[in-house]
Parts: structure tokens; sequence; C-alpha cells
């Protein structure tokens, strides 16, 4: 069972990658769910989490790329439909409606490419499809997101009594307006709209001379708005019909509610899908930034990182043009720690938080930036010490508070776990704390868990040196500029370049001087050997490399060329029982050729089957008689054989056809003349032309003459003059 705190996560900073991949969500409950990810408790869950974001991100290079499955969010509607006897407003079932396509839509396409999409259409199938919800709206509410005049035969009659009205009262107001226009009484503008009802801009001396309702004025007095008398009855018949209209609506939007409510289940399913499939394409497109890959996932003990970046380091440097350094870690079963050391600003704290991170973000169903050849296996807890670990709070001293996380390491640390700890050892007396931070380490390494560290404990790396299945790693320091190269280089303990540095910032010889006669003699002669020695490594190390990767290919090769060798010594198999197969058909066919000949000669019956038995009889006592089941497996390779080779031939007479295909120069046809020497372009016999008559020849061969046409004659030789 995988167990990862709160607190390695903040260490970690997998917040701040899980607020990138949110924010390339594009839609709000994807957002949320992106920044509640956690590292998966099984793996069988994780490897299909790993599978959808690594199928979802070959869509973007394949020509099958997944459909949009963007939404509007239906939580409000989701409510109110689980309260029974409620009813949705028009635009809600639009919005169902465009839910439900988008799901059938997405879950056709990944049905119809399931090779391409396995797992995501795995998750997909667990989806039900159906296209009545989105039938039962369409056939009330148009695209636009208003209800159909044909919803229902009440509101399409009173519809088409609205239409009628409003007629009646433009045709009334149109009277109405000319008729005191004429008189002089209407202002300028002549109408208005108070109250979404049509009026006369009557000027307000003749208000009372027009007939009909005021309904306002303008904010000088100058202006009174009328409806006409003849105008108010259809008016009121109007509004009648659409309090009609609004309640023959309420009654469709309650039956589409209550014909949609059973489908509530399905309706929450549809949306915890598409969001789903939202966080796998955020995930997706987080992976095409770092360049993300999915390396091999072992049962082995083995953490192989080739190439690997900080995938928040890489994307801040990327934004400022700036060079991210990649680190190459490996832990195994024979070498489960790893003491890193060096100077400060090296980068130690980096390459911890590298692997921790990476590793985070694997479990948690994510791509990682490492090299392809990279692998891994799952850890049960990743435990963190890192950084400023003073606890403001409970009033604890740095040292203190990191004395009560190694007592929580202790009790969780077994050969399933992963600790990270920076600066192993601070906060407490060099010696005294050095020689604890020896017995915690001594004691994870026993229980066989893996680790890396970072410390300048000279006791630390002594320890590392001698314990079997322990090393020491430095960060590379260029020693003649005083600049961390960062890179971190296994195998060897990294010096502080304590004295070195301090005399680079400008600090005294002479007071340097005074400082390396207070320390022990070993420990400078010590820490000045590791800086000399880290030169000769990193030649090691690139030497050491460029030979496995050369092994590795030349091992491929070797693959290669024993399947080749296979398939080549199958063929010949192949063709020599085919071969041996025809030279028998052929032989049995000359045997009775020539028993034919015979009969033809003596035309004697009994000698020709007694022939034809003797050969039956010979033929029959080389063979063995076989099973139903062997005769049926020879008659299967016969036809496999044979469809091999007939598409050999095949490939022959195509290579044969192309050839003739090939444009012929054509020498230009001499012209035919009486006299001359001539054959048919088919025929072997050569004649003399006597006549020719249109585009016929008379050619005489001597014993009898022919008429040809020209065009079927073939010059051999002029007449001779």
């Amino acid at each position: 069972m995988i167990s990862i705190t709160e607190k390695t996560l903040q260490d970690l900073q997998f917040p701040t990658v899980l607020e990138t991949i949110s924010s390339i969500c594009n839609t709000e409950i994807g957002k949320e769910k992106a920044l509640n990810i956690t590292p998966f408790k099984d793996k069988e869950s994780l490897m299909q989490a790993l599978m959808q974001t690594s199928e979802y991100v070959s869509s973007f290079q394949n020509n099958n790329a997944i459909p949009n499955h963007g939404f509007e969010t239906i939580n409000h509607e989701i409510k109110f439909l689980a309260i029974e006897d409620s009813f949705l407003e028009v635009g809600s079932f639009r919005k169902i409606a465009t839910l439900a396509s988008t799901v059938n839509f997405l879950l056709n396409f990944l049905r119809k490419f399931d090779d391409y999409y396995p797992n995501i259409n795995a998750r997909a199938a667990r989806v039900e499809l159906t296209k009545d919800i989105v039938h039962m709206i369409d056939d009330v509410v148009d695209k636009y997101g208003e209800i159909k005049d044909n919803a229902s035969p009440v509101l399409l009659d009173t519809r088409r009594s609205m239409n009628s009205v409003r007629g009646k009262v433009n045709q009334s107001f149109g009277i109405a307006m000319s008729h005191y226009n004429g008189l002089g009484y209407l202002d300028d503008i002549k109408e208005s709209f108070v109250q979404n009802r049509r009026v006369l801009a009557v000027l307000a001396m003749y208000r009372r001379k027009v007939k009909g309702t005021i309904l306002g004025s303008s904010k000088t007095g100058s202006i009174a708005y009328v409806e006409p008398e003849m105008t108010l009855q259809y008016s009121r018949e109007l509004s009648n019909l659409e309090y009609e209209e609004k309640e023959e609506i309420t009654r469709i939007l309650k039956q589409l509610s209550n014909s949609i409510r059973p489908f509530l289940p399905l309706l929450i399913e549809y949306q915890e899908f598409l969001s789903d499939i939202d966080v796998v394409a955020a995930k997706a497109k987080y992976a095409n930034k770092i360049n993300g890959i999915l390396p091999a996932i072992t049962d082995e003990r083995r953490m192989y990182f080739r190439d690997a970046y900080h995938p928040i380091l890489f994307l801040n440097n990327k934004q400022k043009n700036e060079i991210t350094h990649p680190q190459t870690i490996e832990l195994g079963q024979e070498n489960r720690i790893i003491v890193i050391s060096g100077p400060n600003a090296g980068g130690k704290t980096i390459s911890l938080k590298t692997v921790g991170l990476l590793q985070l973000m694997l479990q948690s169903g994510m791509l990682i930036p490492v090299h392809e050849r990279s692998e891994t296996f799952l850890f049960d807890r990743i435990l963190t010490d890192i950084g400023d670990n003073q606890s403001i709070e409970n009033h604890l001293s740095t040292y203190s508070y990191r004395l009560k996380n190694m007592n929580y390491f202790l009790k969780k640390c077994n050969s399933k776990t992963m600790f990270l700890i920076d600066e192993f050892g601070t906060g407490s007396d060099p010696e005294l704390g050095g020689a604890l931070a020896e017995i915690f380490l001594e004691e994870f390494y026993h229980r066989e868990a893996f680790g890396i560290i970072t410390t300048h404990y000279s006791n630390l790396k002594i320890l590392a040196n001698e314990l079997p299945f322990a090393t020491n790693a430095n960060m590379m320091f260029d020693e003649k500029s005083l600049e961390p190269m960062y890179k971190l280089a296994l195998g060897q303990a990294g010096s502080s370049f304590t004295f070195e540095v301090a005399l680079k910032n400008g600090i005294p010889f002479s007071l340097i001087n005074r400082a390396k006669k207070k320390i022990e003699v070993g420990k400078v002669r010590f820490d000045k050997t590791i800086a000399t020695l880290q030169k000769e490594r990193s030649k090691l190390e690139k030497t050491s490399q460029n030979l496995k990767e050369e092994e590795t290919k030349a091992r491929e090769e070797g693959k290669k060329m024993e399947t080749i060798n296979v398939k080549i010594k199958q063929k010949l198999e192949s063709y020599q029982e085919l071969y041996d197969s025809n030279q028998k058909t052929i032989y049995i066919g000359q045997k009775v050729e020539d028993i034919a000949e015979k009969y033809f000669n003596n035309k004697n019956k009994k000698e020709l089957l007694g022939e034809f038995l003797k050969i039956i009889e010979i033929e029959n006592s080389k063979r063995k008689k076989a099973t139903a089941k062997e005769s049926k497996a020879i008659a299967v390779k016969k036809k496999e054989v044979i469809e091999e080779v007939t598409l050999v031939v095949e490939e022959i007479r195509k290579e044969k056809k192309e050839k003739k295909l090939k444009p012929i120069i054509e020498k230009p046809k001499p012209i035919l003349k009486v006299g001359d020497r001539v054959r048919m372009f088919d025929g072997r016999a050569v004649g003399t032309i006597d006549v020719i008559e249109k585009n016929k020849a008379t050619v005489n061969y001597g014993v009898f003459t022919s008429k040809v046409s020209l065009e079927a004659l073939e010059f051999v030789e002029a007449a001779k003059k």
C-alpha cells in the first residue's frame, strides 16, 4: 500500500507541478481535479493512468487526434434534478444536450480507434452510450436555446394566435398613426416604446384629442406617449396569449425535466468522464512541455534516471533562455544509498529534489523528463527532510525538529522506502551530530532502504566508502575558476573547496593558513585528495558510459541478425520442400506420359491399368499413414508455402510487366516497296513483295503467295536493283 505524506509533497514542490497542470485544463472541474492529484495507491491503477497519458501524447503526432472534450459544468443542473418536482430552464437543457453529444462523439471515436488508444478506450468503455438524452432535448429545444413551436400542439396554436394578433396590433397602430399624423398631433419621432408596448409620440397640447391610454411622457413633458384605443384591445388579447404561452412552456419544461431525471446518475458519470479526460489531456500537454516520456517500470529493485531534468527548473530556465543541466542517478540492490558531497551552490539539493520529484510524478501518473533508456520501480514510501526545518509554531530548534523527523524515518523505513535528506547531521555539534548521523545512516542501510543524502561531514563520506552497497557522489566543481559544473559524478566523495572558495571571495591568505593549522592535518589532506580525484572520475565515467552504449547497440544488432537468420532458414526449408514436391510431381507426370504413349501404340487396357496400379503402389509404399491432425497441419503448411511462393512469383511478374511498360524508343518504320524482302512479325519465312494495293501486299514465298496487311510485315532486305 503506497503512502506518501503531505510533507513529502511540499518538500519536493509537487503542488507547483499540479498548479501548472491545472492551468492547462480546459474545464473548471478538470482544474480542481488536477490540483488534487496524489500518488496512486496500487500499481494497476497507476499503469492505466500512465498508459492513458502516454497514448494522449501520441495523439499529438498521429492523424487521429482525440476530438474536443470541453464542456460547460452542469453542477447547478445536477442539484436541481436531484430535487423532486423541480424543473430546469431552457438554457440548462441546451448545456445538458451539448454535454451528452460530446460524450457520445468521444465514445464512438475511441471505439473506432481502439488500436491507437486502448487504455483511454478502456476508461470510456465504463460509460454508457445513449442518444436518448439528446433526442428528448432536441425535440423540445432548438440550437439557440429556445423552446420549439412544435414542442406541443397547445404551444403551436398559442404562438400562431399570437402572430395573428401581433399583425392586428401593428395594422391598427399603423392606421391610428396615419390618422393622427395627418391631423398634425404627433411629434417628429411619431412613435416610441413604453413598457414594451408600441405608443404614439403625441404633442402634449393635443394629448386629450387622441383616443387611447397615456402610458408616460418625455422628461421635458413636451411629448405624451399614448397607446391608441384601436390597438389597446388587441394588446390585451396579446398579453393574455403571452401568459398562456408562458404557462405552456413551464408545463413543457416540467415534463422534460421529469423525462431527463432518470438519467441523473448517467449525467454525473458523463461529467466525471470528460473531466478525467481533461486531466489526462493536461498531463499530456505538460509532458510535451518538459519532454516527458514513460520509462520502463520493473519489479526489480533498480532506479536508473539518465539525463534527468528537474521539470520546474527546466521550464523556468526555458523562459529565461538559460541552460538546465541534466543529472544521471542510479540506485540498485548493490548501490542502495548515495552520499552526495561538494561545495554549497553546486546543485546537491537540486539533484536530490530531481530524483524525488520525478519519482513522485511518475507514481502520480505523469510522464517525466528522462532519457528513454531510464527505468525505475515503485516505492511504498518516500520520506524527505529538505530545507529549513525550524518549527516556529512548536518552538523547536532545527536540530530538535530534525531529530523528531529522524525518529519518524526510523519507524517507517523499510526495503520499499526511499529517503531523501538534505544537509544530513547539521544543526548540532559537528562531532556529536556527525556521529549520530552516522548511526542513522547505518540503520537505514541495514533496513535495505534506498536513499540519497547530501552532507559536508567527512565521517559520512568515509562510511559510504566502507559500506559495500553504498556509494559516494560529488557535484563537480571547476578547480581553476571555482565555479560549479552542476554535474553529478557517482563513485567518489566531493571536496567542499572551503579554503579555495574563501580565497576567491577575498579572504586574506594569511588568515586561511592560520585556519588550516587549527584543524587536523589528515582532514585537509583528505579533502585535497578528493578534489584531485574528481577530475579523473569524470573522464572514467564518460568512457564507461560510451562503452555501455556500444555494448547495448552490439547486443541489439546481434539479436536482429539471429532473427533474420532464423527467417531465412525457414524460407529455405519451405522452398526445398516445395521443390521436392514439384520434382516428384514432374517424375510421376513423365511416367504417365510414357504409359499414355505406350497405350496409344498398342491399345492394351490391361497393361495400362497394371502400369498405373504399379506406380500408385510404389508411391504408397513410401508414404507413412498420417493422423487427421497431421494431415491438416501438412495441408496448412503446404498452403502457406504455396502462398509465399505465389507472392514471390507475383512480384517477379510485376517487375517484368513494369519493364515491358517502360517506353521503348521505336525506330522509324521503313516504307515497304515492291521487290523488298519481308517477313511477318510472328513468322520466320521470308518472302518478296510482288504487288502493293492500298494497305495490302502480295508476298511471294516461292512455293505459294499470300495477301498480307502492310502493318503485319517486318522489313528484312531492300529490293535488289
